[in-house]
């Protein structure tokens, strides 16, 4: 049975190939490569370029390998860039969406997990955030990917498919240094962009309610997150012809504040610039930190990354794909 994964060629969607093919189970990808690199898949996976929004080439596609389930990763993802183009994203995230279902409902698909984001909680005032944790989303793109929840519990509903919403929150390092996240839009990235042209890396903000006065964060090794991906895909087929949804976090369930991330990133980089702190950014929450034990409990799903390795792993991608960066400070 041939799972679709739409957004297969991005830093996240290459995991999810890989580690679901390890399981044996066959796929095809969607991309439009707008993000993603066409050189990050196996030679023998099949790469369908284009879009969501394209309901006949979702047509050919679906029909043409036998799809059987859906794992939808493509989105436009940067907060900010959403506060610009807030139609922008509510097209891509939430149109794009609503043609992939209606595509999927049209070809009889019964298997359908989407990749949503802590985002959807906005700034929540706990110490551990379950699922059950009130959703308020503080930017465009955490309401794309609410309003992306609730279309497909509702088509799960009334199409008797099997649904899976997946939380993912701090995402980080590589499995291997080609599949390395090669954007500099996350805090590990943006560390070691600074150091490696020598200068400081920056820390919004140092007087929040926490240890130390940084924010805290729960990172997740994205292979892990692969993983995760995988028992989601086996659980539905367990479910297949039942329907039912579930939505799970993606975290660890341990925190790690900025301060902490910047020595850690020092130590294992071997470049000791003292990190320099800016005053806070709005909207940033002192702690985003995941429960992990609904998805323990109904995948049986568990980390097996630690910090250490998520930094390390994703210095080594850097160091591969940005070589005059590290080697003098220049830009590649």
């Amino acid at each position: 049975m041939t799972w679709l994964i739409t957004g297969g060629a991005g830093y996240i969607g290459a995991h999810v190939v890989r580690a679901m093919r390890e399981a044996g189970r066959p796929v095809v990808v969607l991309d439009e490569l707008s993000t993603g690199l066409a050189d990050r898949l196996p030679a023998d996976v099949p790469l369908v370029r284009g879009s969501t929004l394209d309901r006949a080439l979702l047509d050919r596609t679906l029909a043409r390998h036998q799809v059987r389930g859906v794992l939808h990763l493509a989105a436009k993802k940067q907060v900010g860039e959403s506060v610009e183009q807030p139609l922008r994203y509510y097209r891509e995230n939430v149109h794009g969406l609503t043609v992939l279902l209606e595509a999927v409902v049209a070809a009889g698909i019964d298997r359908f997990v989407f990749s949503s984001s802590a985002a959807v909680y906005g700034m929540p005032d706990v110490d551990l955030v379950t699922e059950d944790t009130p959703c308020v989303p503080m930017n465009p793109y955490g309401e794309t990917k609410l309003a992306g929840e609730w279309l497909v519990r509702a088509t799960g509903r009334a199409h008797g498919l099997s649904t899976a919403c997946l939380r993912y929150f701090n995402v980080a390092g590589a499995v291997r240094p080609d599949l390395a996240d090669v954007g500099v839009f996350n805090i590990i990235p943006m560390f070691f962009d600074a150091l490696s042209r020598g200068g400081a890396p920056l820390i919004f903000g140092d007087d929040y309610p926490t240890p130390d006065g940084t924010c805290v964060r729960d990172y997740i090794h994205v292979q892990d997150l692969a993983e995760a991906h995988v028992a989601a895909a086996r659980e539905l087929d367990a479910r297949a012809g039942e329907g039912g949804d579930l939505t799970v976090n993606i975290g660890t369930g341990h925190g790690v504040s900025v301060r902490e991330m910047a020595a850690l990133v020092a130590e294992i980089t071997g470049r000791t610039e003292p990190a320099e702190v800016r005053p806070r950014r709005p909207g940033d929450p002192a702690r985003v930190v995941a429960s992990a034990a609904r998805i323990g409990k109904e995948l049986g799903w568990a980390p097996r990354f630690g910090i250490r390795d998520m930094v390390a792993s994703a210095w080594e991608g850097w160091c591969r794909h940005r070589p005059a960066t590290v080697a003098d400070g220049h830009t590649g």
